[in-house]
């Protein structure tokens, strides 16, 4: 029966709400649907994920695991990982017909999300039977006070600013929510609910109140909308060592009376008089998860820190201890402190900050469940390669760490990162050994470790060769490491996986090695690498995937010699690149083939005679086409497009000095989109054959004259049924729009750029039935569209003209004289006159 409830109660959240473990679970103990089994051994919140655990079972709730990607200040990625449930729309409907059965279950639990429909909801139900109120939007001060037997309360929105002072009189209230409204202060009467569990409460201005310790039955603080983390996050980019929730809060004075206390986020230690001193954590046995204890320059000594009694709280699995900043040469009685704050040996993740002492704890050196531990702003770098289980190393800030050396070494460790380590210099490499048969093997140092990531370490030139540690998956250089370690790191590869390097002249912004099943390059700039190492990584004959951008020390490559497996390269913006692939032309898996802004490439070269596969092997798998910008290149040869079945899309634009492109549209039959301007000495060689491309959908064309538009395959464009996007790029002197233009009756979107003498749009354009969207570019003497009954027979969903100065001004909205033609054109963007001059 109780489940039963559990089960129903969820129904009062809306359809897609995302629901947590923990607010679920406060919320069924609220409401008085956990109880303790009679022996008392199993806690109510136990129980209650146990009966969570059964919905799940059953598919009554869904279990949902989202990663999310935020950006910090210097542009990183981090990965988040978190766990949510929902209902199915179904289900929920199910759910609240189970909790509507009782009539008198419609009055108990309310949740009123529109805060127009507040006080007409709220007037119409019986005050004295309502145990569950969400609310959207603030409530008056006596209309609170009238829900007497209140167990649960939620009031959320921006618009709720105060907790009104009659919340005093709730006595019977367990939960109480204000996370997602703006209340920054907590009234003196919340000091009056004995009965109170669970609080969750956002950004406070002032401190809590005076005699909070009165609530003595408080389970669960949750401060700043604070979820936790889930016992379940696997989130090993994200080491939350930057978190100021809470750190300026003075704690609730004699916090040490709520003995019932499990959820505590943070605990900020005061004067002890005051009722804030450390000792306050000692009665607090049943705190779990996560907690973060700050101001430790505030303890006295190891004898103060075992007052907190840590040791005698196992169902901590992670602790953060935070020393303040003081002077760097000060570090009062740090070690004392560290020694007395022993924890649980259950404990398996814990953070160091701001610690100055010299030497870590035994219990620390000693621990056998320690899995990750992040040391932040401390003094030295501990031997910690006895932590028999420790798999995830964070290290930040370590001032006086000159060197990393052998007792260092890890047989367990997965992840390691090092940042901001300033002074580090050497990282040394394990010693070759040999066996009793005489034979020399090199020590793996990290036999285990998948992740290594560096980060700002400016004077560190080298670590180990990659070869030493035989898991790695990601190897990270990143933002002011020298450039010598890159250069260490890429001399030493054997097997290139995935390389991703970014950087400028002067340093590596980041380097990015990870294993995957596909092998790929990527390589941004990166000047300050020598030329000889950045052309030897394109040499590896296992690559996949290719993509350099802005990599100016690149002058070839010619050597390339992965033509059974290259599936994609791109090159973009690489000022000093002359030469492609010789054998390009052999690369059987190339589907994507991308050159933009190569000034210096002047040659696609010739397919050689003598290949293996025949003229019509020839690029057989190329799908995508794409070249841009290319000055410096006069001809593509006859035969590169002989065997191109699978081309799908072929982009040739911006090649000034192109004069040949000898291309038989019957040999591309797959192709959807053709793009072929801005070449101007190719005016006179237009493509023909249109009509044989049975799926063509885009085609961007020109520069026309008025004697090239005569010279186009008009005709076998027009028996293509599939085209519905055509782009014409016009000339400074063209005077009209092709005729043959109203022959393409299937096109929805027409893009009309640079027909620079061209003064009205003929009537003609009317003809286009199927024109859904037409845009108007750099038109500069273009002042009137089609006649009125011609625009309305084109029955246009959108209009954009841009940089059409005269047809600008006679389209202004109401008074200019075209203005009526376009007045019920649904979308309309017409755009500033200067953007295209050219």
């Amino acid at each position: 029966a109780q489940i039963k409830k559990c089960f129903a109660y969820c129904s009062i959240f809306d359809q897609d709400a995302e629901l947590e473990q923990d607010l679920l679970v406060e919320l069924w103990m609220a409401e008085g649907f956990l109880q303790p089994d009679p022996q008392n051994e199993r806690m109510m919140e136990k129980i209650g994920c146990e009966y969570l655990r059964i919905l799940l079972q059953t598919s009554l709730l869904e279990e949902v695991k989202e990663e999310r990607r935020t950006w910090n200040l210097l542009g990183e990625v981090k990965e988040k990982r978190r766990t949510w449930y929902k209902m199915h729309d179904l289900v929920h409907d199910f759910a609240k017909s189970i909790l509507n059965r009782n009539g008198s279950n419609q009055d108990r639990y309310l949740a009123v999300y529109s805060s127009e429909r507040m006080v007409e909801t709220i007037n119409a139900k019986t005050s004295a039977s309502l145990r569950t109120l969400f609310l959207k939007g603030g409530i008056a001060d006596d209309m609170l006070s009238k829900f007497k037997y209140l167990h649960v309360l939620k009031l959320f929105g921006a618009d709720v600013k105060e907790l009104p002072t009659s919340i005093g009189k709730l006595i019977h209230l367990h939960f109480l929510d204000i996370s997602d409204s703006m209340i920054t202060t907590l009234p003196e009467s919340l000091c009056k609910l004995y009965c109170l569990q669970t609080l969750r409460i956002g950004m406070l201005v002032d401190s809590f109140p005076k005699k909070m310790s009165n609530l003595i039955s408080m389970r669960h603080l949750h401060y700043d909308a604070d979820t936790g983390r889930d016992d379940d996050d696997d989130d090993d980019d994200d080491d939350d060592d930057d978190d100021d929730t809470g750190r300026e809060i003075q704690m609730p004075s004699g916090i040490g009376r709520w003995t019932c206390l499990q959820t505590l986020k943070f605990f900020n230690i005061g004067r002890q008089e005051e009722g804030r001193g450390i000792q306050e954590l000692g009665t607090l046995q049943d705190l779990k998860g996560s907690l973060e204890i700050r101001n430790l320059e505030l303890v006295n000594g190891k004898d103060d820190a075992e007052l907190a009694n840590l040791s005698k709280k196992p169902n901590l699995y992670r602790l953060v201890f935070e020393w303040g900043n003081r002077d760097r040469k000060s570090d009062n009685c740090d070690e004392d402190v560290l020694e007395g704050l022993q924890p649980d040996p259950n404990l398996k993740e814990l953070h160091i900050r701001n610690f100055r002492g010299e030497q870590i704890p035994q219990w620390l050196v000693n621990s056998s469940t320690l899995v990750e531990l992040h040391l932040v702003n401390c003094r030295e770098l501990p031997a910690l390669g006895q932590l028999s289980s420790l798999q995830r190393l964070y290290l930040r800030g370590l001032e006086n760490t000159t060197c990393i050396g052998l007792s260092f070494y890890s047989m367990t460790l997965k992840i390691l990162s090092l940042e901001s380590m300033e002074n580090l210099e050497e990282w040394k490499d394990a010693h070759e050994m040999r066996s009793t048969a005489g034979e020399v093997h090199a020590m793996d140092v990290f036999p285990v470790l998948e992740k290594l990531s560096i980060s700002d370490c400016p004077q560190l030139t080298t670590i180990p060769t990659p070869s030493r540690f035989p898991s790695l998956d990601v190897l990270e250089i990143k933002w002011n490491c020298h450039v010598l370690l890159a250069e260490k790191v890429l001399s030493n590869i054997a097997n290139l996986s995935s390389l991703e390097l970014c950087g400028g002249h002067e340093c590596i912004e980041s380097l990015k090695l990870v294993r995957r099943p596909e092998s790929s390059l990527s390589i941004d700039g990166c000047d300050s690498l020598p030329t000889d190492t950045l052309e030897r990584l394109c040499l590896f004959p296992t690559l996949q995937r290719v993509e350099l951008m802005g990599a100016d020390n690149i002058t070839t490559l010619r050597g390339m010699s992965c033509a059974a497996c290259l599936e994609r390269l791109e090159v973009r913006y690489c000022k000093k690149l002359r030469e492609l692939p010789e054998d390009l032309y052999q690369f059987q898996a190339l589907e994507h083939l991308k050159i933009v802004g190569c000034p210096r490439i002047n040659s696609f070269g010739y397919p050689n005679p003598k290949n293996s596969f025949g003229q019509k092997g020839l690029l057989k798998s190329l799908e995508r086409f794409s070249v841009d910008g290319c000055d410096a290149l006069t001809r593509l040869p006859v035969e590169m497009f002989e065997s191109c079945t699978s081309l799908r899309e072929l982009d040739l634009s911006r090649c000034r000095s192109l004069v040949s492109f000898p291309l038989d549209l019957r040999r591309t039959p797959s192709l959807e989109s053709f793009s072929l301007y801005e070449c101007p000495n190719l005016v006179a060689e237009m493509p023909s054959g249109f009509g044989y491309l049975t799926s063509l959908r885009k085609v961007m064309i020109g520069r026309f004259s008025d004697y090239s538009a005569i010279e186009f395959d008009w005709a076998g464009l027009a028996s293509s049924s599939s085209l519905r996007h055509v782009a014409l790029f016009g000339m400074r002197d063209t005077k009209s729009l092709p005729h043959q233009l109203q022959c393409l009756t299937t096109i929805t979107s027409l893009s009309l750029i640079g027909f620079g003498a061209i003064e009205a749009l003929p009537d003609w354009l009317g003809n286009l039935a199927s024109l859904d969207e037409l845009i108007l570019c750099d038109c500069q003497k273009l002042e009137y569209l089609p006649s009125t009954a011609d625009m309305e027979r084109l029955k246009l969903r959108r209009l954009e003209i841009e940089v059409c100065p005269l047809l600008t001004e006679r389209c202004t909205h109401q008074s200019g004289s075209e203005w009526p033609k376009i007045s019920n054109i649904p979308e309309r963007a017409i755009y500033g006159r200067d953007l295209f001059r050219r």
